[in-house]
């Protein structure tokens, strides 16, 4: 069901790419945007009581500027970036509704994406009046693409993997004279990813003010889930920086098809390791092969423990969040979203020895409060019901 690993190469250190200062520019141009509005941070108390925890606090994605997930922040912040370098300008005076005229025409920005980051690279592009290519693994949802071209994007599905169509985007992007907005990077390509990685800590510092109006100074949990990492190395650094990384333990998820991070930290010497093969798993937007070096040292430096878990793991936190207990609110979650839910479900009901001493050892008791994101509602509505409402992938 699950396996947890702790990080030996945990030295606490912060990445000066994730600081507080640039977490605040990132949410000052997510303000401006039209429609713009924090999500909400949802506690819920019934469930924290029958697991035996302090506190549950979840982020609620699927209410971000209609898009049901948080992808949106990393791509809009990246393409504001991008648009105010082009136009010799700082990022806090883009305006998304008048940067199309101050263009000769509109740029081409494309992107590879498991469905979310695109739907956001789309989004973006459409309201700055720009133009989005958006390219899809095989076997992606026919609703992720749809709705990519809904948004006035042209949407093409490859034939294979993430990773490879990652690198198909690019080799198109180049020989185009398209702009790439990738949330992983490579050698040669960093400050985009870098971008877009600080465009997600938007929903960090959100949380964190959220939490200080509840009274909580800081949880004592953060649990975050990884595809290549771009988001859980962006929200991991913006809390090493805002609290300190021992005042917090972290744990960082990631589907069993696709455990790159796991690898990566269980490796002699903590480097990057890739996994290859289809990378199938319910969770599409984790379903990721290659590890973001851009977040890796931050990452590595100050994730406290690495899990891989089945698909049945997701699919129980998100029934756990969408048929709450009697007093708590319900959370749509989808696939990707619901991972750390259904995680810590596990973690507190398992029997399995290996899995109660890891609980013990990471704190998972009645003292903890704990922060979880939940970054994406029912993306893919009919297996939203068909996990929900039938039944699908059991634990």
């Amino acid at each position: 069901m699950l396996r947890i690993t702790e990080n030996p190469f945990y030295n606490g250190e912060a990445d000066p790419l994730f600081t507080v200062a640039i977490a605040e520019e990132a949410h000052r141009f997510h303000a401006k945007i039209p429609g713009y509005a924090e999500t909400p941070l949802v506690s819920l108390d019934k469930l924290a009581a029958k697991l035996g925890v302090k506190a549950i606090y979840v982020k609620d994605e699927s209410k971000r500027f209609g898009l049901n997930a948080f992808k949106v922040l990393g791509g809009s912040y990246a393409l504001g970036k991008l648009l105010a370098e082009k136009l010799n300008l700082s990022i806090a005076d883009i305006d998304f509704s008048k940067v199309s005229q101050q263009l000769p025409q509109p740029l081409t920005f494309t992107t590879a994406t498991a469905g979310n980051h695109g739907t956001g690279v789309a989004w973006a592009a459409r309201e700055m009046g720009q133009k989005a290519v958006v390219f899809m693994p095989k076997g992606a949802a026919a609703a992720s693409v749809n709705r990519i071209k809904g948004l006035g994007a042209e949407c093409i599905v490859t034939d294979c993997n993430y990773d490879d169509t990652v690198r198909l985007a690019s080799k198109t992007a180049e020989e185009q004279g398209w702009t790439l907005v990738q949330d992983t990077a490579w050698e040669g390509y960093e400050q985009i990813p870098t971008w877009i990685s600080q465009g997600y800590t938007t929903m960090a510092a959100e949380a964190a003010t959220q939490l200080r109006a509840l009274g909580v100074e800081a949880p004592t949990h953060i649990m975050l889930q990884a595809g290549v990492g771009a988001m859980a190395g962006g929200v991991l650094g913006f809390f090493a920086s805002l609290y300190g990384a021992d005042r917090f333990c972290s744990i960082i998820s990631e589907p069993d098809t696709a455990d790159c991070l796991y690898q990566s930290i269980s490796s002699a010497n903590g480097e990057r390791v890739a996994v290859g093969g289809s990378l199938n798993s319910i969770m599409a937007g984790l379903a990721c092969g290659e590890v973001n070096p851009v977040t890796w040292g931050v990452l590595r430096n100050c994730g406290n423990a690495f899990v891989r878990v089945k698909d049945s793991v997701s699919a129980t936190g998100m029934r756990l969040l969408g048929n709450p207990l009697k007093g708590d609110p319900q959370i749509i979650s989808g696939e990707s979203g619901a991972i750390n839910a259904g995680l810590l479900y596990a973690l507190a009901t398992s029997s399995d020895q290996d899995v109660r001493q890891a609980k013990e050892r990471l704190g998972i008791n009645e003292h903890a409060s704990i922060l979880i994101f939940s970054t994406e509602g029912d993306t893919n509505e009919d297996r939203y019901r068909d996990i929900v409402w039938n039944g699908a992938w059991p634990l």
